[in-house]
């Protein structure tokens, strides 16, 4: 702590920050965080504090600086209701692998269990720490100054460390100044030096090599532990060395140039038809951190997605628990995957195999040329598709021909996240960021801040759904107050249209609360997004047409200021692909190309 050996509890997280690097606070004021706050302030030339209108827009702005930037930062939030909005941001950033720091206020210890303002008592004294324990690695709770020491250092390694998370360091209101008795610990001395980049047992190393130089059909799958994991280059690199294809849950989109002749694009139910239809028939399938979700297996229903047995699943993770969790493997490997593919290319190196080496592999390449060729005759018609309101492969298609080489394009979730993983050609890992575990709407509404942050420089876009931006629209005043250039594209279909989509495909039509209606005459009602963003100082535009959007977005990037496009969307279509998805008891969809695979 700067000009103190002892400083207080708030005093020793800033300043634990502060070595770590952190160089952002996201949070929202409360009475219960003022004194966290004042620690803030006294150090406001070293961390930069950021006042958001929401709590959850605070974890969401969290969780992208860290996926753009690959440094974790913090939130603050107050008791009561400020931290309990908190847990929506906790759980995606727990469920995708992102760590944050969630510093949460409480009452005063004093207070504990005697119904406090705001505090959470019914069933244990101070209690947020339940609320949130199923969303994060760990809850750390200091009750005592001299506890604020281990509580913090722990709670960053614990972050950081093995499958990274959030973690919630739970204060209470008084030990944010009551003094600690000795110095902030030594970040250096007792982080920087842990390392969870650990490799797989050699002979685990050997089998792999050896399962995949004998297979005829081999595929790579690749989730985000490839793109977390630093591991993009080492991939492509293994990839182009042994000529494997290599396809990409939603998660690992963008770990592979979508241009490489070796991408296959996505796998799941929506995903292409070379993607899905190459992985169903591999007779190896080398997983690199991805988890086997029910959207990229298809619901796990075999010959769809996979077909596993009698694949043989080679899963490589750095969790265990994700290993055997949906599927039986030939070999499971606990192991970095940055280090494992270090691992396999020395591997090769000892074993005297050069560049491009095997021809075993030109008919399978061959085969998967003919897939693609069709997937590209099937989803021709939608590019050229001029009508108004725009349809929504065309919007994809100019939303992804809009953007610079260093775009960053953040997605939320709705219908739209499904037209753009699959139409979008993202060249960077980072290109395309969505939520693809929790799937909160206002993801991308609020994470687009947090993007634009990390990486001040470059173009940073989010496409929204019109229900995620009503949710959270509070962003618009954050982006003015601190001149974030950031560019919303609002995808206007007048519904949640997703989830309208299911009860078309499974419910015989059957629609209620799924789409936004006058009573009176029943037209489709939505606000006047760009007046609203104009209302909020934020330079806003409406677009209905296809030919107009991709300049829209060309001149919201030029603007240099936030910038908002309406953009009309037509809201009938919804995205097919070669993979299926159940919902147990109302049915199984249909592919909209190709058909079962029979191994």
């Amino acid at each position: 702590m700067a000009g103190s050996s002892t400083p207080n509890g708030g005093q020793m997280i800033v300043d634990y920050l502060i070595q770590e690097g952190v160089p952002y606070a996201f949070g929202l004021c409360g009475h219960g965080n003022i004194g966290f706050i004042d620690a803030l302030h006294e150090r406001a030339d070293e961390i930069t504090t950021i006042s958001v209108h929401h709590e959850t827009v605070a974890g969401f702005m969290a969780d992208v600086y860290y996926r753009v930037g690959g440094k974790p930062t913090a939130t603050f939030t107050s008791c009561g209701p400020g931290s309990a909005n908190l847990p929506i941001a906790l759980a995606n950033s727990y469920f995708d692998s992102v760590p944050f720091l969630a510093i949460t206020g409480n009452v005063p210890t004093s207070q504990f269990n005697r119904g406090a303002f705001q505090e959470t008592y019914r069933q244990h004294q101070a209690d947020f720490p339940s609320t949130v324990r199923a969303y994060c690695k760990r809850v750390f709770q200091p009750t005592r100054g001299e506890m604020m020491p281990v509580a913090v250092r722990q709670a960053w390694k614990t972050m950081i460390t093995g499958r990274p998370g959030p973690v919630v360091l739970d204060v209470p209101f008084d030990i944010f100044k009551e003094p600690v008795g000795e110095p902030t610990p030594d970040a250096q001395a007792w982080n920087a030096n842990i390392s969870s980049r650990c490799g797989a047992d050699p002979q685990g190393v050997e089998k792999t090599l050896d399962l995949l130089l004998a297979a005829e059909r081999p595929v790579i799958l690749v989730g985000q532990g490839v793109k977390y994991g630093a591991a993009c280059d080492a991939l492509r690199q293994l990839a182009e060395r042994l000529r494997i294809p290599v396809a990409q849950s939603a998660s690992g989109i963008g770990a592979m140039p979508a241009d490489h002749p070796l991408s296959l694009g996505l796998v799941a139910r929506n995903g292409t038809y070379q993607a899905n239809h190459a992985a169903r028939q591999a007779d190896v399938l080398l997983a690199l951190g991805v988890r086997f979700d029910d959207r990229t297996s298809s619901s796990w229903l075999p010959g769809y997605s996979f077909s596993i047995p009698p694949t043989r699943l080679i899963h490589v993770d750095i969790d265990p628990d994700e290993i055997g969790r949906n599927y039986p493997v030939e070999l499971g490997l606990m192991a970095d995957v940055g280090t494992f593919l270090e691992q396999l290319r020395q591997g090769l190196d000892r074993r005297g195999i050069p560049d491009r080496a095997s021809a075993r592999s030109t008919p399978w390449l061959d085969a998967i040329a003919g897939y693609r060729r069709e997937w590209e005759a099937f989803i021709a018609p939608g590019f050229a598709d001029a009508s108004s309101p725009i349809h929504p492969q065309r919007a994809a298609f100019e939303i992804d021909r809009a953007l610079p080489e260093d775009a960053i394009l953040v997605s939320d979730i709705g219908i739209h996240h499904n037209w753009l993983i699959q139409f979008c050609q993202p060249s960077r890992p980072d290109s395309l960021i969505g939520s693809m575990g929790f799937g909160p709407m206002g993801f991308g509404v609020a994470g687009v801040l947090g993007a634009k942050l990390a990486a001040p420089e470059r173009p940073c876009v989010s496409v929204c759904g019109d229900g995620a931006f009503f949710m959270h629209a509070s962003v618009l005043g954050t982006a003015v107050e601190y001149a974030l250039p950031v560019v919303w594209v609002v995808w206007n279909n007048a519904a949640y249209a997703s989830i309208r989509g299911l009860q078309r495909g499974y419910l015989g039509g059957r629609e209620l609360a799924t789409d936004f209606r006058y009573p009176d005459s029943g037209s489709p009602y939505t606000p006047d997004f760009a007046a609203m963003a104009r209302s909020a100082g934020v330079e806003g535009v409406s677009v209905s047409r296809p030919d107009e959007l991709a300049d829209a977005i060309r001149a919201g990037i030029a603007a240099g200021r936030p910038y908002l496009i309406d953009a009309s969307i037509a809201a009938d279509a919804n995205p097919g692909g070669a993979g299926v998805w159940e919902l147990p008891g109302l049915g199984v969809s249909r592919p909209a190309i190709g058909s079962r695979y029979e191994p």
